[in-house]
């Protein structure tokens, strides 16, 4: 007598109902034809990159156990949108700022408040971009910020023309470091093949320059002076995307990281086409992230010109901020700004 083979008898070749269930679902997952993922619509073109393993410096990276950035206060609330970046005066007045409502502001005290010094667009109005509280709307925001962004990238020294979301998640190395020269209107390439290059600065001396590459969670040195004039070298590797560099009065460096990085996340890294399934899949961003082990928070780690690790603070549970653009150091106090939020972090250091 034969014997059946149960497996054979149970394959879904024996079950073209459920066969074309699963082939169905496997259809909506990988091709999401409603754009149900975080994707939505957009062309995802996932690109291997070049990234440091997880393994190498990251998994003894310091932390900071006390998690002294939850002890911040957070300052005009509703007042700003989107203060990514901050700046003080000669005389330690401000800070000033760039809000997403296309505006430059300056606070003044609290008599007067917040003061608009600039506009980023001949084009603006209020009717367009809205003051205080009203600019918080999504609707302001994404109308305003396209005028800024139209303005920045004649005047800033890094180059970055789609969104960037997308192009943390592509790997995509098509960023460039400009110059720009005020005197004859003219624009320089210095540097190409970048990814997601962000937050330079000028060192105090003004021997090179420093700047981030968001996607490859690099701090980056680039010579402007000596006998290295002209060449490029990693100065740190990061536990996650970092974002602004900023110096404090010492010539030590300010990098503001959105963590972390996780052992998870660096399997989708050298295969495209993973990365491309996994994000097509109908869920919440957020959903896909916490797959992948990933707790957004903040960091910001203090280094010296060598790239040595002289200061890490963190606020793990998020309590004060998510989401940190900036870090300056001013009179015995940090304050943070943020791309994401409607605030201004401050908190006493040292």
């Amino acid at each position: 007598m034969e014997k059946r083979n149960p497996l054979k008898d149970e394959s879904l070749l024996q079950h073209p109902c459920l066969l074309s269930c699963c082939s169905t679902v496997g259809f909506f997952v990988i091709m999401d034809p409603f754009h149900m993922g975080p994707l939505g619509n957009h062309e995802f073109r996932p690109v291997k990159h070049d990234i440091v393993p997880y393994r190498h410096d990251i998994e003894d990276w310091p932390r900071d156990n006390r998690s002294r950035l939850g002890h911040g206060k957070l300052e005009f609330v509703d007042e700003v949108f989107s203060p990514e970046s901050l700046e003080f005066n000669i005389f330690g007045h401000g800070p000033y700022t760039g809000l997403a409502d296309g505006r430059i502001v300056r606070w003044m005290g609290d008599t007067v408040g917040w003061e608009t010094i600039a506009l980023v667009t001949a084009n603006w109005s209020q009717n367009l971009c809205a003051k205080g509280i009203d600019s918080t709307t999504s609707k302001q925001w994404k109308i305003c910020l396209l005028s800024m962004a139209r303005f920045s990238s004649l005047i800033l020294a890094r180059d970055i023309t789609e969104n960037h979301f997308f192009i943390l998640l592509e790997g995509e190395a098509t960023g460039r470091l400009l110059r720009y020269d005020p005197p004859t209107r003219t624009t320089h390439l210095v540097l190409n093949g970048l990814a997601f290059p962000d937050g330079v600065q000028l060192y105090g001396d003004q021997s090179f320059l420093l700047f981030t590459e968001t996607t490859n969670c690099w701090l980056m040195k680039y010579w402007l002076e000596g006998p290295k004039t002209g060449n490029v070298e990693p100065v740190a590797n990061l536990p996650g995307f970092p974002d602004n560099i900023r110096l404090n009065e010492r010539g030590q460096i300010w990098v503001a990281i959105d963590c972390c990085r996780t052992p998870a996340q660096e399997v989708l890294i050298p295969y495209p086409w993973l990365r491309s399934v996994h994000f097509k899949l109908p869920m919440k961003l957020s959903i896909l992230a916490t797959l992948m082990g990933m707790k957004m928070y903040t960091v910001i780690s203090l280094f010296n010109e060598k790239g040595e690790i002289l200061e890490v603070l963190e606020d793990r549970k998020g309590l004060v901020m998510k989401l940190a653009s900036e870090v300056r150091e001013v009179k015995g106090k940090l304050w943070i700004g943020t791309v994401a939020h409607n605030h201004i972090a401050i908190l006493s250091y040292p």
